[in-house]
């Protein structure tokens, strides 16, 4: 049986197709998926062996098969062997777009015309090219038509039409794009990871002015309904990018935090609310209260 394919063009044509339908069906984020899930990486290498060991046991299996043909039948096989993939129809196609008379049939194309030897060929226009110029005609007869007949869109209006386009797909993208949040679009964070990584950003960078429990020290306490600055996750996040008040209020962390690290540590700190700490601080500022939504009214 001949091979219509070399085994350097089978093994990684059929390891790609396998590494393209994982990446397809496998939700891995941003992240390539034998990078996000290390198991997936083990999976492709063993497809990988899978398809050497498969060839050289069918390069085994041939070889004894050979082995055991009479001498005319190894010679037979080593001819049909050697013989090369031939794309009939795509060359039929070709020489058809091409349009050129084969060398043997030249002769009766050549024109009178003799220079010092050289003579030319009387050939066609390639029906490839001809086609094309019959296809541009018509392209320019429908675009003078519609852009200049009937007044359809310019150039000013499909420009608009692309950029609202793309301000929607945008403010989709940051629906779900935690790293794009900012105060206008925060939300409350609810995932017990989010929730956790807010925590540690809070004990690492927050305890000193707010102590572990939220009781409040330097800075206010954080457990009960009072707000120097406002409270909800807006205003919380607001507060933590923009510091507090000039010249007696935490500093702005906007430089040294992520967009999504201040959204986690706001979020983390609303938990904080209606819990006992140890030690609370008196309250500060005012009660605040979440504005009323159409929902709630």
């Amino acid at each position: 049986m001949k091979n219509m394919t070399p085994w350097w063009i089978r093994i990684p044509l059929v390891f790609f197709i396998v590494f393209g339908l994982m990446e397809y069906f496998i939700d891995s984020g941003d992240q390539p998926a034998f990078i996000a899930y290390p198991i997936v990486l083990g999976f492709l290498v063993l497809v990988l062996l899978i398809l050497i060991a498969s060839e050289v046991i069918v390069r085994s299996i041939e070889n004894v098969m050979f082995q055991t043909l009479p001498e005319e039948a190894k010679q037979k096989y080593l001819q049909d062997d050697t013989k090369k993939f031939e794309w009939k129809w795509g060359k039929r196609v070709y020489a058809k777009l091409l349009g050129s008379k084969p060398m043997e049939e030249e002769h009766e194309i050549i024109l009178d015309h003799n220079y010092d030897g050289i003579q030319e060929l009387d050939n066609n226009l390639p029906p490839w090219w001809v086609y094309l110029f019959y296809a541009g005609i018509i392209f320019g007869v429908v675009y003078l038509a519609r852009f200049h007949v009937f007044n359809d869109y310019d150039q000013a209006l499909e420009y608009e039409q692309d950029v609202a386009a793309a301000k929607i797909e945008i403010e989709e993208y940051k629906k779900t794009a935690k790293g794009l949040v900012d105060v206008n679009t925060v939300e409350v964070l609810t995932d017990a990871a989010d929730i956790k990584a807010g925590k540690k950003i809070y004990e690492t960078s927050c305890v000193a002015c707010h102590i572990i429990d939220g009781g409040g020290g330097i800075g206010p306490n954080l457990t009960d309904e009072y707000w120097l600055l406002g409270g909800g996750i807006k205003n919380v996040f607001n507060t933590i990018s923009e510091g507090g008040r000039d010249g007696k209020g935490m500093v702005a962390w906007k430089q040294i935090l992520k967009p999504l690290e201040r959204a986690q540590v706001a979020s983390y700190v609303l938990t904080l609310q209606g819990t006992t700490p140890a030690s609370p601080k008196e309250p500060q500022g005012d009660i605040w209260k979440p504005e009323p939504t159409e929902e709630s009214k």
